[in-house]
């Protein structure tokens, strides 16, 4: 029930639907209590040796239109009370989707994949049976078994029906106690669940690396390991499932045979008639969905209440950073600063980065470098206020990051990151994900700035080809300046290059380099990289270790200067002769 009352938000909101739907369900409740009241009359009838041709044919037109009338109420109530369900179920999922898109990046370090991939596949259809089955269940078998015992009370015989109601006290225990076993094993059997979907898509986004490694085997193992500990649960789950109908079915038993017996005596003494016996025992026979649909809803009710935990967990996450209330609108265009930044990871207590200071005007170039782990990347991540900052230590357009709405900075910023992530669709919807109404001369410029014309030409469907899932079709490089040409068909005033040059060439990196000086003379573009020759014709370097910065400059300052940047430039240099 508390699963229900959880919902009661999406009940008034239908609340006609529910009502209507509702209302027919009780109609027919009413109205199967009239057939076995009709049959009890006819077999006194022809007992008395009363009944008529006229009578009989009176009664079958009864019952036929009744049938015609339960029919027609029946499909009316399926459509109002399971289309409802079904509305429920898309609020649901949009409700999360729109909530996991909102969460930061903190959240998926601490959720895994297959949770969440089954709280939206399996727990949000758990919950719509609750509002469908669930609310379907508890209103007709309330209404059903009221309705069916006060005829049986005051029509027929209100000893007997005491006397068949003994068992059912037992059928209350017995459902409460199965039903706690169930929430407890349908809540840990969704959770394994989750972990076989984690496996899973860990194995399939791995697959490469599985056989580079020739791990396959080990890992048909683990996910045998996973799926059997899913199959226990979830057998644990059927176990308990199974037995509600049986207890219920036994229960009813005893009730038909009480019912049977002392009803025959009375029959025999004359306290009822013969009619009332066969009207009895169809009314209890009416009572046999309404304890099954108990046990039912107490299943159901169950299964739902663990799912609404499951995704209530989810829904009361909250993200890390906040917009906002009063955004403030950006005073200057393009220009970036970090004023002594200084920034570490939720949960950790080492910082990441540490006293950060640069100013970077409109139209100029900050290049980023260092070894692996010195902070590039966090510090690119910090300028699209992915994580809490401190205050009034991060600017975009004379404005302190925190002020800015998340769309404003957002658009203001085009960013492609270490890892290329490319959708299974076209090339030309790929590169323009960021703008689905670009043209496709746009998307063709874009990608000859990204210099990957080459390339599409040889592709047989050129634009339309399908790169598959996460690019699988393309190599690394491709993939890279597929997401560049994403990135530089947004036209953003800032442009942010995570080390995304790491896989094409000299040449080509040189060629895209070009482009974008040609291209984005009067816009700020920010590039982390380890190939140096990537950020040579900056404005400004900044040599990062352990989150400080330890050189600064140009590159001909730096090289003057006869420290890690130089070193590592003319190391790189020779390998670059070596090579050609």
């Amino acid at each position: 029930m508390h699963t229900l009352k959880e919902l009661s938000w999406f009940f008034r909101a239908y609340w006609k639907r529910y009502t209507i739907g509702i209302l027919f369900l009780f109609l027919i409740d009413v109205l199967m209590l009239w057939p076995p009241r009709l049959i009890g009359e006819t077999v006194d009838a022809m007992r008395n040796s009363s009944l008529t041709t006229q009578d009989l044919t009176r009664t079958v037109a009864i019952l036929l239109s009744l049938g015609v009338g339960l029919y027609a109420m029946r499909f009316a109530w399926r459509h109002l009370l399971n289309g409802g369900a079904l509305i429920l179920e898309r609020t649901l999922r949009e409700r999360l989707f729109a909530h996991l898109t909102r969460m930061t990046p903190s959240f998926y370090h601490r959720k895994r994949s297959g949770d969440l991939m089954a709280v939206a596949t399996n727990d949000i259809p758990a919950i719509e049976q609750t509002a469908s089955t669930g609310v379907l269940t508890l209103v007709d078998s309330l209404f059903m078994t009221l309705l069916t015992l006060g005829v049986m009370v005051t029509v027929i015989d209100w000893k007997l029906t005491l006397a068949a109601l003994i068992p059912m006290p037992f059928l209350a225990w017995s459902t409460a106690y199965y039903g706690r076993l169930l929430h407890e094993r349908f809540y840990l059997a969704q959770e394994a669940f989750g972990e076989m979907n984690d496996h899973v898509q860990q194995s399939v986004s791995g697959v490469r690396v599985l056989r580079a490694f020739v791990q396959e085997k080990e890992d048909i193992e683990a996910y045998r390991r996973v799926s059997e500990k899913t199959l226990e649960r979830n057998v644990s789950v059927s176990r308990i499932d199974a037995l509600f109908e049986p207890t219920i079915a036994i229960i009813i038993g005893f009730s038909f045979l009480i019912g049977l017996g002392y009803g025959t005596y009375l029959v025999f003494t004359s306290a009822i008639s013969l009619g009332d016996l066969v009207a009895f025992n169809l009314y209890l026979g009416l009572l046999i969905w309404p304890m099954f649909a108990f046990g039912w809803l107490v299943n159901v009710l169950q299964r739902g209440g663990a799912s609404h935990k499951r995704l209530s967990e989810l829904l009361v996450e909250q993200p890390d950073v906040k917009e906002v209330a009063h955004p403030v609108t950006a005073e200057t265009p393009n220009t970036v600063e970090a004023r002594q930044f200084s920034f570490a990871y939720p949960g950790s207590e080492k910082p990441a980065l540490t006293d950060i200071t640069f100013s970077l005007g409109a139209g100029e170039t900050l290049g980023i470098v260092g070894r692996t782990g010195s902070g590039k990347s966090t510090l690119c991540r910090a300028l699209l206020h992915q994580y809490e900052l401190k205050e009034q230590s991060l600017f975009v357009g004379g404005v302190p990051i925190e002020k800015l709405s998340f769309a404003a900075l957002r658009e203001k910023i085009a960013y492609v990151p270490q890892e290329h992530l490319l959708f299974s669709r076209t090339i030309a919807e790929n590169v323009a994900f960021g703008r689905p109404q670009a043209t496709e001369a746009e998307v063709l410029h874009a990608l000859k700035l990204a210099e990957m014309s080459n390339d599409l030409a040889q592709f047989r469907d050129g634009l339309q080809t399908m790169v598959g899932e996460k690019g699988v079709t393309l190599s690394g490089g491709q993939k890279q300046r597929i997401s560049i040409a994403r990135a530089l068909l947004l036209d953003a005033g800032i442009l942010i290059l995570d080390d995304s040059l790491s896989a094409v060439d000299a040449r080509t990196e040189e060629a895209i380099l070009r482009h974008l000086r040609e291209e984005r003379a009067a816009k700020t573009t920010i590039i982390t990289a380890h190939r140096l020759s990537a950020v040579q014709h900056a404005e400004l370097i900044l040599v990062l270790d352990e989150g400080r910065i330890v050189e600064r400059g140009t590159h001909d300052e730096l090289m003057q200067q006869n420290g890690w940047y130089a070193e590592q430039y003319r190391r790189q240099q020779m390998e670059r002769d070596v090579a050609g």
